[in-house]
């Protein structure tokens, strides 16, 4: 589909898919058949404290080809070594719910050195918003302005990144 897209828009299309709620020995299979695919950004929704996630799920999503690893709750230090370590972005989220432990991501991934996404996860037209909105979602998680700025070159050079590839 993404082939087809006008580029005179000035709009980038990227595949991408989240892998949810899967049983945790299925992440690293559907990571490998979504690269092979042409997915170009792959998520993996976290162990959110607000649904019911199977217990391990960051864990198994970290040992997948994934890119994000989206709203990853109360996640472990070992966990973010993981990421850090794959250089997988750990998601600060604004969706309501999701965003509870972001403060807790924020500070394991700073402290470990992780690297961190400031995401919407947008499910509706309504969650959609303004670059100062999120700005103040990262400030909320506890994120100076020098690091939120870092964490935005950061994302704009992943998606450089994925365009080219």
């Amino acid at each position: 589909f993404t082939r087809h897209w006008p580029k005179d828009t000035g709009i980038s299309v990227l595949p991408g898919v989240e892998l949810t709620h899967l049983p945790l020995k299925q992440f690293k299979t559907l990571a490998e058949y979504a690269r092979g695919e042409g997915i170009k950004i792959i998520v993996a929704h976290g162990e959110t404290i607000v649904e019911p996630v199977v217990k391990g799920t960051n864990r198994a999503a970290l040992e997948a080809d994934i890119d994000i690893l989206a709203h990853p709750g109360l996640i472990s230090d070992e966990d973010v070594k993981s990421a850090k370590e794959k250089n997988i972005f750990l998601e600060i989220s604004s969706r309501k719910g999701h965003s509870t432990t972001n403060r807790h991501v924020a500070e394991r991934a700073l402290k470990i050195g992780a690297r961190l996404i400031l995401n919407t996860d947008s499910h509706s037209p309504e969650d959609i918003i303004s670059p100062r909105e999120l700005f103040r979602v990262g400030r909320k998680a506890g994120l100076g302005e020098k690091e939120i700025d870092e964490i935005h070159q950061e994302t704009i050079k992943f998606i450089k990144e994925k365009e080219g590839g």
